[in-house]
């Protein structure tokens, strides 16, 4: 895991209010996540974690900078690298299964070709049987695995997942962190993982990035040294609450410093 996947070299972002003020979100972000990584990005509300995820992905431009792929400059959205938002937005007319081949299609891959991708996705994320059902049939935690496999389909070197658990409430959250440990165990990955959870990142994750704010940067990068395969139990263990105590000191300390949190 020391081959370089992604690097963010020099990333700065700024945008221009309606009043014509100009508001830099990010400065200077210099940042590396490696091939089969399992990166988490935490920090204060503000810090300009999801403007972040979506330079890398491609969907917003940085006014500053450039994000790399395998040493590759990488200015716009593609199939190697997938993106799980915080909401399904899936197509409510559309089945499970006709969901998740959605991306194949746009390939121009055929049908029957799709179908068999998809039921493999189908089963790793856990909804075999449910590949005929409609999102408003299913729970909210059952989309969120439509939506990962949907991403996964295309088979991307990249994942990048926006607070993809966030409108879960906390027993479905922890159960699918244990689901998404094992697909990622199963794909080896590389994955970009952003969430306002500490304990979520300290669990599944290698390293996590805690950004400070004001405008965003990098404020220190914390190696997560908890051996893997880490069920839920290590929760409870101490070396865990340390690091979850480590970095919610760190965050604290910047809302002292800049002024509090922010919507």
């Amino acid at each position: 895991m020391d081959r370089v996947k992604i690097q963010i070299q020099g990333i700065s972002k700024q945008f221009t209010r309606p009043d014509g003020v100009q508001l830099t979100v990010l400065s200077g972000i210099n940042l590396e996540c490696y091939e089969g990584e399992f990166l988490a990005i935490v920090g204060p509300s503000g810090c300009g974690k999801t403007t972040l995820l979506r330079i890398i992905n491609g969907l917003i431009k940085p006014s500053e900078g450039t994000v790399f792929l395998d040493g590759r400059a990488w200015t716009r959205p593609g199939p190697q690298m997938g993106f799980v938002f915080q909401q399904g937005n899936l197509f409510p007319w559309r089945s499970v299964l006709a969901n998740v081949t959605l991306g194949l299609e746009l390939q121009g891959i055929g049908r029957a070709e799709a179908r068999e991708q998809a039921w493999r996705l189908i089963r790793l994320v856990g909804l075999e049987g449910f590949d005929g059902y409609y999102p408003y049939q299913i729970s909210g935690g059952m989309q969120q695995r439509v939506n990962l496999a949907r991403a996964l389909v295309v088979d991307p070197e990249v994942l990048l997942m926006d607070e993809p658990f966030a409108s879960l409430d906390a027993q479905t959250r922890e159960f699918m962190q244990q689901e998404l440990l094992r697909i990622w165990n199963a794909q080896k990955k590389t994955v970009a993982f952003v969430t306002h959870q500490i304990d979520e990142a300290v669990y599944l994750a290698d390293r996590v990035v805690v950004m400070g704010r004001g405008p965003g940067r990098v404020r220190e990068i914390v190696r997560v040294d908890i051996p893997r395969p880490r069920g839920l139990h290590v929760k409870r263990t101490p070396w865990f609450l340390e690091y979850v105590d480590h970095i919610w000191t760190e965050i604290e300390d910047e809302v002292r410093q800049t002024g509090g949190f922010s919507a």
